[in-house]
């Protein structure tokens, strides 16, 4: 269970197990810049840097996830992306949170 809150409905936390977080680094390929450029020509979506967009930020998450489940978590409180230009073309996109142990409430 991910969530951007401090907190699960449904769940209380017994233990919090600290900062974790995925990182990756990607570049675009000049094919890609290239395809990318000549979209950005004519307006509207660009799909090229969409996609690159999104497979960064599954793979920030998946590595945060991974991170979680190594420290004994069972879900992931306060999640967050963020993103920097490393340089020109190169690009770092994170993803963290704290790793928590919750239970269900039972009502």
């Amino acid at each position: 269970m991910i969530t951007t809150s401090t907190s699960l409905d449904g769940f209380k936390i017994v233990k919090q197990l600290g900062l974790v977080r995925g990182i990756t680094v990607r570049s675009r390929s000049v094919l890609g810049n290239m395809a990318g450029g000549f979209m950005s020509l004519f307006g509207g979506k660009s799909s090229i840097y969409t996609e690159l967009c999104e497979n960064a930020r599954e793979e920030a998450l998946q590595l945060m996830i991974l991170h979680a489940q190594e420290l004994g978590a069972n879900a992931i409180i306060c999640m967050r992306y963020d993103a920097n230009d490393v340089m020109s073309g190169l690009t770092e996109v994170l993803a963290y949170g704290t790793a928590v142990v919750v239970e269900e409430i039972y009502k």
